[in-house]
């Protein structure tokens, strides 16, 4: 059984957050327009750790056959309400493999792997290597993966995470690092280690 993940040691308040800006027609989005770039025509992505579905969605708009995977329930929940097209399931990230999403009907290889909104700084304590490498199995030859998360700790109950050693746990799990930036419309990193965002590639 894993241990369990920091966001399921007290996090809350995400949900309704995302629910409020959305209503309130806040551009909460920027993330899936960079992946879309990231994609070929109509391509085929998995937005892990995707909450209530806001970053799938807006990729299964923008033409793309887009699921979504999370280990929480309530957001998945909140996921069905906002977003009933959108494919989703609840699922660990480390358990992510061929075999787990094969047995939710969902493809079993990617074009993009999307984990973003703080994802790898809310797992479990030592469980990013093993979610890193579990990611891996389920790209196509071709497949990147895109990343963003803060790289301090902050008061949130997420970890901090600096960027170089975040990009060598995803080389020990099968990628390479191709681009990085400090934010997702691609400005450089102002050299404060706020916020990172990586373009990985499969190896």
């Amino acid at each position: 059984m894993s241990n369990p993940s920091r966001w399921e040691q007290g996090h809350h308040g995400y949900g309704a957050r995302f629910a409020q800006l959305l209503k309130d027609g806040v551009d909460i989005t920027g993330e899936a327009r960079l992946a879309d770039t990231l994609l070929p025509r109509s391509g085929t992505v998995l937005d892990a750790g995707c909450g209530m579905g806001r970053i799938a969605a807006a990729l299964e708009e923008a033409g793309h056959d887009a699921y979504g995977v999370d280990l929480d329930a309530e957001l998945l929940a909140q996921a069905g309400k906002t977003y009933p097209a959108l494919p989703v399931a609840q699922l660990r990230l480390e358990d992510v493999s061929p075999e787990s999403l094969a047995a939710q009907e969902f493809p079993t290889a990617y074009d993009l792997i999307v984990c973003v909104g703080n994802v790898m700084t809310f797992l479990a304590e030592d469980s990013e290597p093993a979610v890193l490498a579990a990611l891996r199995t389920v790209v196509t030859p071709e497949g990147r993966l895109l990343v963003g998360f803060h790289q301090d700790g902050g008061d949130t109950g997420r970890r901090s995470y600096p960027a170089d050693e975040f990009i060598a746990d995803a080389e020990g799990g099968g990628w390479q690092l191709e681009s990085r930036f400090a934010t997702y419309d691609l400005r450089p990193e102002p050299g404060d280690d706020t916020f990172f965002v990586g373009i990985f590639r499969a190896v």
